[in-house]
């Protein structure tokens, strides 16, 4: 009887001390990632504040700027503690895409008319073509990661694909 209590008393001693060994190995990956979203939110404060000494569409776009920035810089935080890093990459790069097309969509209120449809129109393809870009690339980096955990890049053969023995 007392062996088997001395038992569960280590046994759960050793799952509370793994416990805390697992919250302490946490918490300066989780130190060191909040610092650095206080570092991008800092930045980004910074850079807003150089548009304020700016006026109209100029003010405007630097504005869009300083916004993308900060969102590219969060994205490619949260992308360097992500599992599916192909994931987190179409991530980043449709961060980029949407921080470009608010600055080019910001560049075409200088024009009117046409020309000012034309350069959002233009603004948009870019951005589509970026995340579709982005996209396929994430598709086919799972699709390797598929091939190479299954082994393989043959697809596998069904049964009505193979052929018929005579008896």
């Amino acid at each position: 009887m007392h062996m088997k209590l001395s038992s569960i008393a280590l046994a759960l001693a050793f799952a509370f001390g793994t416990a805390a060994q697992a919250q302490t190995t946490q918490q300066p990956d989780r130190k060191a990632h909040n610092a650095a979203e206080d570092a991008i939110e800092k930045q980004a404060k910074a850079d807003k504040a150089k548009c304020d000494a700016l006026k109209a569409n100029a003010k405007d776009i630097c504005m869009a700027e300083a916004k993308g920035k900060e969102r590219v810089a969060k994205a490619e935080l949260n992308a360097k503690n992500e599992k599916d890093q192909a994931k987190a990459q179409q991530k980043v790069a449709e961060a980029k895409a949407e921080a470009a097309y608010d600055v080019a969509a910001q560049k075409c209120d200088d024009q009117k008319g046409e020309a000012k449809d034309a350069c959002i129109k233009q603004a948009k393809v870019e951005r589509d073509r970026a995340k579709g870009k982005a996209e396929k690339t994430a598709d086919v980096k799972q699709e390797q990661k598929r091939n190479a955990a299954t082994g393989g890049t043959a697809p596998e053969r069904k049964p009505a694909d193979q052929p018929k023995r005579n008896p």
